[in-house]
């Protein structure tokens, strides 16, 4: 499974980097905003400056709800950089740009997605990642993970090639449950990365091992 940050914090990206399992980014207007990121052509830049510190993709978000517009913005977000990801959402304009880019040689993210019907259309169109929200449909009492279940069934029926991001992650038990159930990405916080470093037993051993060691050579 691949490990994503979902970020626009450049000082998490690079810890999350150099920890060595980063794989990718996802970002979102949202998340610019809260690091201060705002006008279009510092959120460019921002996009590009997360590009040199990954070596994977970097899904960059359309705002354009229209097909005409979502193309003009993702053809320029495309351009950015190679490792650049097309983040398009998932309604009918969404549906078909993704068909359009995918004809086109250019990756993309469907985002927004809350059914196992809508990641049905985003594999048909031919997108890269479809996002399916888990966090979001536990806040409302549904399962989210119970969605990626049903949707990994589906893909695998039919040969999709659309990877399964599972988005939303809010937590380490998130991302362990998603890869018992074989979601091919999770993208979550630098905490849900990190996360999984801890347990009270190694802290334990850890310790022993070093008092057996100062004791050994006092």
């Amino acid at each position: 499974m691949k490990f994503f940050i979902d970020t626009a914090n450049l000082d998490q990206i690079r810890e999350a980097q150099e920890l060595g399992v980063l794989d990718g980014v996802t970002t979102n207007p949202s998340l610019m905003a809260k690091e201060g990121i705002t006008g279009q052509n510092n959120i460019l830049k921002h996009y590009v400056d997360i590009c040199n510190i990954v070596d994977g993709d970097v899904s960059a978000e359309v705002i354009a709800t229209d097909f005409d517009g979502i193309v003009k913005e993702g053809e320029a977000l495309a351009d950015l950089h190679p490792q650049i990801v097309v983040k398009v959402p998932m309604i009918k304009e969404g549906v078909k740009a993704i068909k359009y880019f995918s004809d086109h040689g250019i990756k993309t993210n469907c985002t927004l997605v809350f059914s196992s019907g809508q990641a049905l259309l985003a594999a048909k169109a031919g997108a890269t990642y479809m996002s399916p929200f888990i966090g979001r449909l536990d806040d409302i009492s549904s399962d989210g993970l119970e969605l990626i279940a049903d949707i990994r069934e589906i893909y695998d029926n039919y040969g999709f090639e659309t990877q399964i991001l599972a988005a939303s992650v809010r937590h380490t038990m998130h991302v362990i449950e998603c890869a018992h159930i074989g979601a091919d990405v999770m993208t979550g916080p630098l905490s849900s990365i990190t996360g999984l470093l801890k347990h009270p037993l190694t802290d334990i051993g850890l310790d022993k091992f070093l008092a057996d060691y100062r004791k050994g050579n006092q």
